[in-house]
């Protein structure tokens, strides 16, 4: 009986640091994955789902399942998936967001003929999965409103078999679900602050959309994750680092809000002085993370600042190092041309600013603007190949190759 106690003592402890924890994340996505992911280990659940509110619709923004990973090569993570489906008392995850109750199932083929909801076999038949035991639990803030719903599926025993979540289970999530939705609700909060940053970038510079933001972005991650991976990457520092280089991708152009209309928004390719120009959007962007007072500032620094370097060194690169932190950027005035006397080059670069080169390259390519028609999916992936050693760092551009099929799932999910 006392080591039953001290079990639940042991885990009640270890799910308060994991609240804890949570609150340190600033960005929603990431910190959506790390919630499912340590509710699923609360638990010890083989797979799950977590779902937001988009209007009247659920929208699925992380999948999860133990059993298809082992079956993939070392390093690679399931499909990346983007769908969604009405509030309505027909599915599992509709009805606990209809009516706001959790549910715990036993055996997701055996759901009773007089409950509204069915479990949608499709996703078992397509992926050679079977789903049995489900806790669906509806994620409500105070005030009722409803963020999202958290799914987890097939809670397994100490032999790895297959058994139901218990009414402890739900103790345990229900604890855990307080503080996840505090999280959440923190989180939009920054989101929408930084949105609103991000909009009048966007309404500054009409080629810089919010898409083209949550496009880099969202492929920034995929390219550190595979990176971070063939690194052995510690899994702590892989957390810190992703959420903050989540929201500084988004910040990479942030600079143009200070370049003069008639260049920003010239409708045609631009000759060398406002090129030269242009080029200063690097350093304004910088200036408005300097001096840094946290590791967020001094990353989106660095994307900001470095996002135009050169991997090679050659003198395309920009700003260069007569435009830093160190020398207050002395070098710089607000509406003249910048003159790069020494680019960066190599692991000079620092490592986001690297990632997010790739990053933005590519989605430019892929994106017709007002001076260019969009490239075909071969050929932009083909050209940062062959700027691999040159433009672009070679082992960033090999992780980037690897996630090819979630940047393309990207691409379509945030599509203009």
């Amino acid at each position: 009986m006392n080591e039953i106690v001290n079990e639940r003592e042991r885990k009640y402890k270890h799910i308060i640091e994991i609240e804890s924890s949570l609150d340190e994340i600033q960005d929603v996505d990431v910190l959506l994955e790390r919630i499912l992911t340590e509710t699923r280990k609360i638990v010890n659940a083989d797979a799950g789902s977590i779902y937001v509110v988009d209007g009247n619709n659920l929208k699925i923004k992380y999948a999860q399942n133990d059993t298809q990973l082992r079956a993939l090569p070392l390093g690679e993570k399931l499909p990346y998936l983007f769908f969604s489906f009405p509030i309505s008392t027909n599915s599992i995850a509709g009805y606990a967001a209809a009516t706001k109750e959790t549910l715990i199932i036993d055996d997701a083929y055996a759901v009773p003929e007089d409950k509204p909801y069915r479990f949608n076999k499709q996703t078992d038949i397509t992926t050679n999965y079977k789903t049995k035991s489900i806790y669906t639990i509806p994620l409500v803030m105070n005030n009722g409103i409803l963020l999202g719903v958290l799914q987890i599926i097939n809670k397994l025993d100490e032999n790895g078999e297959v058994i139901c979540f218990s009414n402890e289970d739900d103790a345990f999530i229900s604890h855990f679900a307080l503080a996840a939705v505090r999280a959440m609700k923190r989180a939009y909060d920054t989101k929408e602050t930084h949105r609103k940053m991000l909009r009048l970038s966007e309404f500054r510079d009409p080629k810089e959309t919010y898409l083209h933001v949550e496009r880099v972005s969202s492929i920034a991650l995929e390219i550190y994750d595979r990176w971070a991976f063939e690194q052995n990457i510690p899994e702590e520092e892989r957390y810190v680092y992703r959420d903050n280089l989540k929201i500084a991708a988004k910040f990479h152009d942030i600079g143009k809000v200070g370049i003069s209309d008639i260049i920003l928004k010239k409708p045609a390719r631009f000759n060398d002085d406002e090129r030269s120009i242009m080029k200063s959007h690097t350093c304004l962007g910088a200036l408005l993370f300097d001096p840094p007072e946290t590791e967020l500032d001094k990353m989106t620094l660095d994307v900001a600042l470095r996002h135009h370097e050169r991997w090679d060194g050659e003198s395309a690169g920009y700003p260069g190092n007569s435009y830093s932190v160190d020398n207050h950027f002395e070098n710089f005035q607000l509406g003249e041309p910048i003159e790069v006397q020494k680019p960066l080059k190599g692991k000079e670069i620092p490592l986001a600013a690297r990632i997010v080169a790739v990053a933005d390259v590519f989605d430019a390519l892929s994106h017709s603007r007002c001076y260019k028609d969009s490239w075909s999916l071969d050929d932009a992936f083909n050209e940062i190949l062959n700027s691999s050693g040159t433009q672009f760092d070679p082992e960033i551009v090999l992780a980037f190759m690897k996630v090819r099929n979630r940047v393309e799932k990207i691409l379509l999910e945030f599509k203009d």
